[in-house]
């Protein structure tokens, strides 16, 4: 590499265009005045929460799945809403079992319907403990047992049990059972999915909420551009040669080339179905628990937005079915695994991250864990403050 392409390198490389990125980005430029190129092997920016605008039916479609923003994290929501406006959405599930549909997360409305009873809050505890019998009170080490503790035999066996074996292709009794460790159930009517203090939808969706986060000059986006691609200039080597400070998103087997193994994921299927009818499920999202329905869900776009109920088609729908499976190299990994084997070794690759020199490893693939969106902005705040900051002050 000569001094001129070095001296026309920008002050800091980023790979990969989600929200971990784009968050280091922003401030990077807002607090450093740096200048920034983002580089994503996909041909949009987002990440997983990218969204698009579906034409026959007026539906945001969130590509890459479900994306619900919530957070108690007061940071955070501060800082999203300097680039968002957020609808007044408030998440609520319904699980299909046996042909009759039931809400979630299990609650008092659940279980009077599931029993056919009039239980008061007390008697619903009391039901439950009896119906987790020896395994009441216990700390399963098995998703089987956790779950028969946390809301008794009959409840986890029409709900999870078929559910998660869908999801994870693997019998309950061969998963861990931190998976479901907080399983909530509500002696309540209360079917709010979730617990935050905020709660929303982007007014005008995702991607416009996340291209204002970067609405600057001095950030440059270079998409369909793969980092390990020698043929362009700001590939791993050059960028390594010259000192570049690097923000790496991907998959941290990936960076290094899979030199110790690979680490597992699963990934998720989607089967577009279209309805000639303005609401087919009257529900965003629709769990099937059964074991002979395939799919583990099915997101409605349409009914995320009620309040754009006058941009959409009132008489067309489209669904997304879910299906889980175990993902190979090319695929989209969604869920990391995370046996003790896949510690271990991302125990060894995080050492060799944090040897790797002006390299700043986040994210999901980064970081090989599952994360919420807030979990992302919250992360990436902190590591802008505490690794990339101090690199880019090197310079």
């Amino acid at each position: 590499m000569t001094s001129n392409e070095r001296n026309a390198m920008p002050d800091l490389v980023i790979v990969g265009a989600g929200i971990f990125g784009l968050t280091i980005a922003q401030q990077a430029v807002e607090k450093l005045g740096a200048h920034v190129t983002i580089i994503d092997v996909r041909d949009h920016i987002g990440g997983n929460a990218y969204s698009y605008m579906d034409p026959q039916t007026g539906a945001e479609i969130h590509k890459y799945g479900a994306h619900l923003f919530h957070t108690s994290n007061e940071r955070v929501w501060d800082y999203v809403n300097r680039f968002t406006d957020f609808t007044d959405y408030v998440h609520r599930v319904y699980a299909t079992h046996d042909g009759e549909v039931f809400p979630l997360p299990i609650n008092l409305g659940t279980i009077n319907q599931f029993f056919r009873a009039n239980y008061t809050p007390a008697q619903a505890k009391a039901l439950i403990e009896e119906q987790a019998g020896e395994l009441a009170g216990t700390d399963p080490a098995n998703l089987n047992d956790q779950g028969i503790s946390l809301i008794g035999r009959p409840l986890y066996e029409a709900f999870i049990k078929n559910y998660t074996a869908k999801q994870w292709q693997t019998d309950a009794s061969e998963l861990p059972a931190s998976i479901i460790k907080r399983l909530p159930v509500r002696f309540n009517y209360n079917n709010r999915y979730f617990k935050d203090t905020w709660e929303g939808l982007p007014k005008d969706g995702y991607t416009a909420w996340l291209e204002r986060m970067i609405d600057d000059p001095r950030i440059t986006v270079q998409l369909e551009t793969d980092f390990f691609d020698e043929t362009q200039p700001l590939n791993k080597k050059a960028l390594l040669e010259a000192a570049v400070p690097v923000v790496y998103t991907g998959p941290v087997d990936r960076y290094f080339d899979y030199d110790l193994g690979e680490l597992k994921w699963r990934t998720v299927d989607f089967k577009e179905v279209r309805y000639d009818e303005g609401d087919h499920f009257g529900c965003p999202v629709m769990n099937f628990s059964d074991a002979d329905v395939p799919y583990t869900r099915a997101i409605e776009f349409k009914n995320f937005n009620p309040e754009r109920a006058a941009e959409q088609n009132p008489d067309k729908t489209v669904v997304w079915e879910e299906y889980s499976r175990f993902a190979d190299r090319d695929d989209e990994p969604y869920y990391p695994i995370n046996t003790d084997e896949d510690k271990a070794l991302y125990a060894r690759y995080k050492a060799k991250a944090a040897a790797e020199p002006k390299v700043v490893f986040g994210g999901r693939l980064g970081t090989y864990a599952y994360y919420d969106m807030d979990q992302v902005f919250d992360q990436a705040l902190t590591s802008f403050e505490e690794e990339v900051a101090p690199l880019l002050e090197q310079r």
